[in-house]
């Protein structure tokens, strides 16, 4: 009866159409055959129950609905600077919509760094597509090394292409398209809906039918999370230390910066993910310890359907991702506004309530994905993007953010902050304390460290960001500290010997020594203070949880303090006044705080006609029909080298970038990888997008004006 009662169950999930009659049948299992079951049980059929009822009005062209995010191409000049320059004039449009895809200008060819013929090997994730939407912990896939992976990839996506009867075209070794083929299992029907090409249009829609209807069973190997550390980063390392992980060479670091295409501009360049975390005027160039994924590059190794579920950034930070080489990614993005993302996790509970009793922080997990139509129904906008090699994606602070890929690729990842992401920050920190989830970093610490470098600040409404996080932390601190020593708590610090807490940077022994003094409730660092007691030697609380910790009396516990009131007055008191000098100094609008752009998300006209993004539609229009190639099985050194640039013309490299002494051989016979890009255009003085309507006269809505001539692809045209 238990093993019938669980297929009912299931049934419920896999089988949306039963669902009334699978209700009954487990009533009549329950009540004739005298199966107990617990309250838990029922509730969770009944959630079944109600998520079939919503999975049975799925609309077949629901994909269609879906609109773009933007797109922006850069001048040359534009992007031989700081990228965290170009990524604020962009940001008052682009995170509108959560995360927008950049494209470097034409001559943009960097070099694929990582060993191919490498032994080491990698683990991998197994996932199991038809069951996406559970929330289950995916099991460890099969190691490889780099080129066994790209080879499984190739082999498992040719066998589904076959096994669906999808078409394919043969290619050239020019790269022109051959003669066009039919699988052996290809339909003959016209009407059939698989007699189709491996379009990322057809792809996307098959890739939904398995998530949200388990159509078939389908597991995939993902290799995630690859340790660039270890295994070598696609980009070159900085010689003039820039990166992490680079080294300085000390007759290079005086001299001018490289120029744009040159082997020394794809080591040295700010765009390449090693250093951008680093750059000039970034929060994590403080932090000089290395942290994969944060402040190191992730590698990703993907494959046909791989996927990287609904999740945003830690600390919710910004994260930049570039596309190496490959099959495309499909990527959607979620606004990340406190309405929008909270708008999202309502829709992520409704849909996995029971799921979320057990496992609160589900979502930073990592492994639930739920398609558009639920965020759509729910009231949550939400965009999606095609990333062609070559190809950066952003994401901004707090933005969800997840897709899955085409077919076999390889892509890099890392964090970043600018000094307006002080907002997200604080808000990221109170929700890991809410879940007791360490933090990757001490916010408080970092922030201080910010004050420390007060000088770094350039503009006024930044400056006023840090000085308001600054005086809540303080006031909230202060505050505390007397309630608990009116309460009783002593204050030991001046009987022992505690080391100050460094300001000038967050490196290894700092990291070490927060590690050790973590919040037994909240996992918050105890950065300025910290209640201990008699009856423990290694537990420790922060001021909010101390009545957590235990039994005691509270003459038995005691206060540790770092950092005395009047220090952390000081910190303030300096910042309020390079605050005040550089309001004095500015000539900067007034803008909406990064922190609440609830009131500037707004990408409709004032006819209510939602506006398309810039750039979108010509760049998903010239992306959702090019065929996915399965020819190729590995990287060349310089993977853009055939590609079509982003102005349609072929990219050249010089003699030097061609040598490329420390990269790999490769097979002769391996194909090169094609790329399809929109036709060449004028690069416009600015970005005009209009409603679309065929009754507007060319209205504009958006404009984007750059210093020089900016290169953002007009979408509204």
């Amino acid at each position: 009866p238990k093993r019938e009662k669980y297929q009912v169950t299931r049934c419920a999930h896999s089988r949306r159409e039963h669902s009334q009659a699978s209700s009954a049948y487990f009533h009549f299992l329950c009540v004739f055959a005298f199966v107990p079951y617990s309250n838990a049980e029922e509730r969770a059929f009944q959630q079944a129950i109600a998520n079939s009822r919503v999975d049975r009005s799925r609309p077949r062209d629901y994909l269609f609905s879906v609109p773009a995010g933007p797109t922006f191409r850069p001048t040359v000049e534009e992007f031989g600077g700081n990228p965290l320059h170009y990524i604020e004039k962009i940001r008052p449009v682009a995170e509108k919509f959560g995360i927008c895809k950049i494209v470097p200008p034409p001559g943009w060819n960097p070099p694929f760094c990582i060993d191919m013929k490498s032994t080491k090997k990698f683990q991998t994730k197994e996932q199991l597509l038809h069951r996406l939407q559970e929330g289950i912990s995916f099991g460890d896939g099969e190691d490889y090394t780099a080129a066994e992976y790209v080879k499984m990839a190739r082999d498992e996506a040719t066998k589904w292409r076959e096994k669906f009867g999808y078409h394919h075209t043969a290619y050239n070794e020019n790269g022109t398209e051959g003669n066009r083929g039919e699988c052996p299992n290809t339909k003959k029907d016209s009407a059939s809906e698989f007699t189709k090409r491996m379009t990322p249009e057809h792809l996307e829609q098959h890739y939904w039918d398995i998530v949200e209807t388990n159509s078939s069973d389908f597991a995939v190997e993902y290799g995630n999370d690859v340790d660039s550390d270890k295994y070598g980063s696609g980009f070159p390392l900085s010689e003039r230390g820039r990166s992490v992980n680079g080294t300085i060479e000390v007759e290079k670091t005086d001299l001018p910066e490289p120029e744009f295409g040159t082997t020394d501009f794809y080591k040295e360049t700010w765009w390449n993910l090693n250093n951008i975390p680093c750059a000039p005027e970034s929060i994590l160039r403080h932090i000089k310890v290395g942290i994969n994924g944060i402040n190191v590059p992730w590698v990703y190794f993907g494959c046909l359907f791989s996927t990287f579920c609904w999740h945003n950034e830690d600390n919710y930070m910004y994260s930049i991702n570039y596309h190496h080489w490959g099959a495309p990614k499909q990527w959607y993005g979620v606004p990340g506004t406190r309405k929008d993302a909270e708008g999202l996790e309502r829709v992520f509970k409704n849909y996995l309530s029971m799921k979320m009793r057990d496992v609160p922080d589900l979502l930073h997990h990592i492994t639930t994905m739920f398609s558009p139509r639920l965020l759509q129904q729910g009231g949550v906008p939400v965009y999606k993007i095609i990333q062609n090699a070559g190809e950066f994606v952003v994401t901004f602070p707090r933005a969800f953010h997840g897709g899955f890929s085409y077919g076999p690729n390889c892509g890099e990842a890392v964090n970043f902050a600018t000094h307006d992401w002080i907002a997200h920050g604080a808000d990221a920190n109170e929700r890991y304390r809410s879940f007791a989830r360490p933090s990757v970093f001490s916010h408080d610490r970092l922030t201080f460290t910010m004050a420390n470098h007060i000088k770094e600040q350039k503009r006024h409404s930044t400056c006023r960001l840090l000085l308001d996080e600054l005086q809540r932390v303080v006031e909230e601190e202060i505050r505390l500290r007397n309630k608990l020593f009116d309460a009783g708590v002593r204050d030991v610090s001046g009987d022992i010997n505690l080391p100050r807490n460094r300001l000038d940077k967050l490196d290894e022994e700092s990291a070490d020594y927060d590690d050790k003094r973590l919040c037994h409730a909240c996992k918050h660092v105890c950065f300025f203070s910290c209640v201990a007691c008699e009856c423990s030697q290694s537990k420790v609380s922060c001021l909010r949880h101390s009545h957590y910790m235990c039994r005691c009396p509270t003459e038995r516990k005691y206060m540790m303090i770092w950092s005395t009131e009047a220090e952390m007055n000081g910190t303030l008191e300096t910042v309020r006044n390079f605050a005040s000098l550089l309001l004095g100094q500015s000539k900067e609008t007034k803008s909406v705080p990064s922190g609440d752009l609830d009131s500037a998300c707004d990408t409709k006209n004032e006819k209510g006609i939602i506006v398309p993004a810039p750039g979108a539609v010509d760049s998903w229009q010239s992306s959702k029909d090019v065929e996915i190639d399965l020819t190729d099985s590995g990287p060349p050194a310089h993977p853009l080298r055939k590609y079509s640039s982003c102005s349609g013309e072929e990219l050249s490299m010089t003699d030097k970038d061609q040598e490329s002494p420390n990269l790999f051989s490769r097979d002769s016979k391996k194909a090169k990888l094609r790329h399809h890009e929109s036709p060449g255009q004028a690069e416009p003085s600015s970005v005009t997008v209009t409603d679309g309507d065929d009754s507007s006269d060319n209205e504009e809505v958006v404009v984007v004006e750059a210093d020089s001539p900016t290169s953002a692809e007009s979408g509204g045209n």
